[in-house]
């Protein structure tokens, strides 16, 4: 059972297809991993094992009839803030209570049916409002990982946290999460893992609880670039109920991984090159450019000038539009309800139990941009620098394919130690935000270890819609890095 949850995605496909074990059997086998471990990681806020069993018995039985999906059998994990069908979706909040969504999103349904099996919800930062997963009301996930000849528990990253340290630990093949200022790449790289945030609307957000929805976008977090390719030929596809999805073709986007890059452009952006980034965060990055360069891709320096405004940008957009979206959460409809003695009684009650923190932040800061007198001020700017940073983007890429940065200033740090100091805790997107204000695809990969034994990613930003080249690099990336390390088992 052991060798079934260590197994990539892409081997288990292989196994079943071969007829070495069946879907059940790799169910079951991760069925009981997740009920050893998640106790100790509280990865999944809702295992849902009788459902992965009957739907992996399911998926033999197609299997059996010759009708087997590219998915067919392989047991995933689900963010929880995709609307599941008859199963509780929460966005790891209070607020929504026990809501048990009468509809399936789209990025799942297309899941099912290529024949995936659902091991069951994963935790997340509240309403995907975090950096460290430790706003969700179901208290915080535990990284796998630990530093050398330490045992403070460590974050995972957020707001994608359950999904990073789930595949980490090998509780599931891989798992679907989302992107808004970095919510994938971020638990990705402090994990040991891959992920990719798609072009905006490439993936449908229809059934997917907003929280920016200029910003947001579903994409996977797996063990290996060929496998988060695999999987997000799958999650992807034109959704007519999403008005910003794009009616666009989907490539098989694993056959673009192995692909020469002999030729390729890639940009290194000074612009990154921020004051007091740590000395092995810069090695990493010009350990990569040599990888690059061996493998016969062209490297040369671009630049991203209006980058110093993406994190403060970001920090108007993105509260702006969450105030907007979270005011449908008044307790009258669905969700937690609190008593009152009036209509706005049972408004303010019912909001000032079921949000917490962080998101009541995030929601006084966009409502205070929106308001008259400071709409000009903050949120007009914001999104005309917003165009300033895709331009930069689109120059850049009049003269490469692709550019290549650090996915994080640092590696995972200690639960509790940035809590009290937010704009710290902002820091961590100061990477990946750029790619999300402008549309763009962007991939993290392990690339080597810290001085303290934790994984450190490399980031690939892309062209809109050429996730395909992403992959091709970071294969040739990941192949060179010859990352093959996990996280010794303490739970």
């Amino acid at each position: 059972m052991a060798d079934f949850n260590a197994l990539t995605l892409k081997g288990a496909l292989d196994g079943m297809a071969a007829g070495a074990f069946s879907a059940e059997e790799l169910a079951r086998a991760q069925v009981a991993a997740i009920e050893a471990a998640n106790p100790a990681l509280n990865a999944y806020v809702l295992a849902t094992p009788e459902k992965a069993i009957a739907m992996a018995r399911a998926s033999d039985a197609r299997r059996a009839r010759g009708e087997a999906g590219r998915l067919e059998g392989a047991a995933i994990g689900i963010k929880d803030l995709f609307a599941t069908d008859g199963t509780r979706t929460t966005a790891g909040s209070k607020i929504l209570g026990n809501f048990v969504p009468p509809y399936e999103s789209t990025v799942t349904a297309n899941l099912w049916r290529e024949g995936a099996v659902m091991l069951g919800k994963l935790n997340l930062d509240e309403f995907a409002m975090g950096s460290s997963n430790e706003s969700s009301a179901f208290g915080p996930v535990v990284n796998p990982w630990r530093g050398r000849g330490s045992d403070k528990p460590l974050t995972p990253g957020g707001s994608s946290g359950g999904s990073a340290a789930a595949v980490a630990a090998d509780l599931c093949l891989a798992a679907t999460a989302t992107d808004t200022g970095g919510s994938i790449r971020q638990p990705a790289s402090f994990t040991g893992t891959v992920g990719i945030k798609p072009t905006y609307g490439r993936c449908s957000r229809w059934g997917i609880v907003a929280f920016a929805s200029s910003l947001d976008q579903a994409g996977p977090i797996a063990k290996t670039v060929e496998d988060a390719a695999i999987l997000l030929t799958a999650m992807a596809g034109h959704d007519p109920k999403d008005s910003t999805s794009l009616p666009v073709s989907v490539p098989d986007f694993s056959a673009f991984v192995g692909q020469s890059v002999k030729g390729l452009r890639v940009g290194v952006p000074e612009d990154y090159r921020i004051d007091g980034m740590p000395a092995e965060i810069a090695a990493l990055w010009d350990q990569g450019i040599e990888w690059l360069k061996e493998a016969g891709a062209q490297v040369k320096s671009v630049r991203l000038p209006h980058t110093k405004y993406a994190l403060p940008v970001y920090y108007i957009i993105a509260p702006a539009e969450a105030s907007s979206n979270l005011a449908r959460y008044d307790g009258m409809r669905f969700g937690l309800r609190e008593p009152g003695a009036t209509l706005t009684e049972v408004y303010e009650n019912t909001r000032a139990a079921g949000f917490g923190d962080e998101v009541k932040r995030r929601i006084l800061i966009g409502t205070y941009v929106l308001s008259a007198g400071y709409y000009d001020a903050y949120y007009l700017k914001a999104q005309q620098v917003r165009r300033r940073i895709a331009d930069d983007f689109d120059a850049a890429f009049l003269e490469v394919d692709a550019i290549l940065t650090p996915t994080a200033p640092s590696a995972a740090f200690g639960l509790g130690e940035r809590t009290d100091d937010p704009v710290a805790m902002y820091l961590n997107d100061v990477f990946t935000v750029t790619t999300n204000l402008a549309g763009l695809p962007g991939i993290s990969l392990p690339a080597g270890l810290s001085s303290e034994g934790l994984p450190l990613g490399l980031q690939l930003i892309g062209r809109a819609l050429d996730e395909g080249t992403l992959f091709s690099l970071a294969g040739a990336m990941e192949k060179a890095a010859g990352f093959r390390d996990k996280p010794a088992k303490w739970w």
